[in-house]
């Protein structure tokens, strides 16, 4: 790298230190930053922009990452083709063929990506084919652009942690599952997004969100309520985390008084 590209990456390397700090401040080490360094000096994986997660101390990719990297990279295109002889609808078992062309005349990375009950969160059953296809597309990207790092939607589940605290899934998940699918995400999956993107715990975001849509459960909130909250957590995330973490840790005073 030249002097005028290190001097390009240098906002970028400052902002992703300075967020990896103060989202994973108690997780993260010596070690961890030097890997951030190479990955955006070499990939230019934006932190701010949800590209990089760091989980049970490893660095993992996103999908929305990879596709930028290809972007930025000027990739010439990617195909996806279902391989229809190990697919069974019946059981949610789906299995893709994602090709990337750097270049018009590439000959093309290959990535193949499954997915079935048994091996996605239970907060995405039901989207498997989903799950499958964007698994080959990042794998492909990944060979592609020579990415060591695996990929969050690689994942078999999503973080033990986030899975195993009390009342996570049936709190968080079914804000959203009573909604009918428009074509934009879940409700659901954009609160678990933010609470693993930020590192936040769910126990407390669901009692903070049922405070905010003024119910006592959250699955009586109106979707446009829960959207808003989910909103307001994203702004306060990006601007205060330390001023989210502290409100969010109000909500476990009255728990602990109890015990």
């Amino acid at each position: 790298m030249n002097k005028t590209e290190f001097s390009k990456q240098r906002p970028l390397l400052s902002l992703n230190s300075r967020l990896a700090r103060r989202f994973w401040s108690d997780k993260i080490d010596q070690e961890h930053l030097h890997t951030l360094k190479e990955l955006t000096e070499r990939f230019r994986f934006s932190i701010a922009m949800g590209e990089l997660l760091l989980l049970d101390g490893r660095w993992y990719v996103t999908h929305a990452g990879l596709l930028s990297l290809a972007q930025r990279s000027r990739c010439a295109s990617i195909r996806v083709q279902q391989v229809r002889e190990f697919c069974d609808p019946t059981v949610g078992r789906w299995v893709f063929r994602a090709t990337v062309y750097k270049s018009p005349r590439s000959k093309g990375f290959v990535g193949y990506g499954d997915a079935d009950p048994s091996n996605v969160s239970s907060l995405v059953r039901g989207a498997e084919m989903r799950v499958a296809e964007t698994r080959a597309v990042n794998r492909a990207l990944r060979k592609a652009y020579g990415i060591g790092l695996c990929s969050v939607e690689e994942l078999g589940s999503f973080r033990p942690s986030l899975e195993s605290a009390p009342g996570s899934q049936k709190g968080l998940a079914s804000a959203g599952e009573s909604v009918p699918g428009n074509g934009q995400p879940r409700l659901r999956d954009r609160l678990c997004q933010l609470i693993r993107q930020h590192n936040l715990d769910p126990t407390l975001v669901k009692r903070y969100a049922a405070d905010f849509c003024e119910t006592e459960h959250l699955r009586n909130a109106t979707r446009e309520r829960v959207e808003a909250f989910i909103n307001q957590l994203a702004e306060q995330a990006a601007k205060d985390r330390a001023g989210l973490l502290c409100q969010l840790n109000s909500y476990a005073a009255p728990q602990e008084a109890k015990s």
